[in-house]
C-alpha cells in the first residue's frame, strides 16, 4: 500500500468481526522492530484483540480506503485509565497514524472521565509517547519475559 507522507485516515469504532485482523496488525507492527519469531509468538496472546472489546467506544481503528492502518484501545476506569494498545501497520509508521490514534484515545479517555492514561510501552515506542507529552514514571516487567523491563509512562488527559 502506498501512502502519502501524511495520511487522510478515518478513525472509527472497531467492529467485533475485525478482531482477528486487528490482532494480525498488532503482530506485524511489533515485528517492525526486528523481534525474532519466537519472541513474537510469545507476544501473540498479549496482542490478541477480543471481539468483546469492540464495544463502540474504547477500541478505535484508523483506516484509509477500507484498509486498516492501526488501532488504539483505552481500558480501566477513572480517574487513571490505561492505553491498553496502540499499534500501527508498518507501512503506515511515520505517516501520522500513531499521533491521530493517540489523540483519539485521549478524547475517549476524557469522555470517560479519566484525567490520565498509563502506558506500558515497548522500548522502541517510548520516544513517540514522550514526544506526545507522556512522562516516564518507572518500569514494569514484561509479561512475555520477566527479565525484560518496559517503560511505564503517564499521559495527562485534558479536561
Amino acid at each position: 500500500m502506498a501512502l502519502s507522507r501524511l495520511v487522510t485516515a478515518v478513525v472509527r469504532a472497531a467492529r467485533a468481526a475485525e478482531a482477528a485482523a486487528i490482532s494480525a496488525l498488532a503482530l506485524r507492527s511489533k515485528a517492525h522492530w526486528g523481534y525474532d519469531p519466537a519472541f513474537l509468538e510469545a507476544c501473540r496472546d498479549d496482542l490478541t484483540i477480543r471481539p468483546e472489546w469492540c464495544d463502540g467506544v474504547r477500541l478505535v481503528v484508523a483506516e484509509q480506503d477500507g484498509v486498516l492502518l492501526g488501532y488504539a484501545r483505552v481500558a480501566g476506569k477513572p480517574p487513571v485509565g490505561e492505553l491498553a494498545g496502540l499499534f500501527v501497520d508498518p507501512a503506515a509508521i511515520g505517516h501520522g497514524v500513531g499521533g491521530l490514534l493517540l489523540r483519539h484515545a485521549v478524547r475517549i479517555a476524557a469522555g470517560l472521565g479519566m484525567t490520565a492514561l498509563e502506558i506500558e510501552s515497548d522500548p522502541n515506542a517510548e520516544p513517540f509517547y514522550r514526544h506526545a507529552g507522556a512522562v516516564r514514571t518507572g518500569e514494569s516487567a514484561s509479561t512475555v519475559d520477566p527479565t525484560r523491563l518496559l517503560p511505564r509512562l503517564e499521559l495527562a488527559v485534558p479536561a
